[in-house]
């Protein structure tokens, strides 16, 4: 991957959720939520405390997380759909 997250950001690839219901009834697009769960695909090297040194973030690459609905900035690379948020924007690893 040629992001790479400043700071305390992150790189989620967010899970798509199914394009059916249990029932058997297609969802159009325009009826869909939002996702709120995905995949950490890059980290940021922390922020810095008031001595210069690196603050590690509590996530890595890998892991699946929750974050808030309307957090981050979507933006597309090579035809994905990735979010870029504050590692305080995610909320749980699942």
């Amino acid at each position: 991957m040629d992001v790479k997250p400043l700071g305390d950001r992150v790189l989620v690839k967010p899970v798509q959720t199914d394009e059916k219901t249990s029932g058997g009834i297609f969802v159009p697009d325009s009826a869909k939520e939002k996702p709120q769960k995905g995949e950490i695909v890059a980290v940021g090297p922390g922020k810095r405390n008031k001595d210069g040194d690196r603050i590690p973030l509590d996530v890595k690459e890998g892991d699946m997380v929750i974050y808030g609905k309307y957090s981050g900035s979507d933006f597309s690379f090579e035809g994905t759909e990735y979010k870029i948020m504050n590692e305080t924007d995610v909320l749980a690893i699942v």
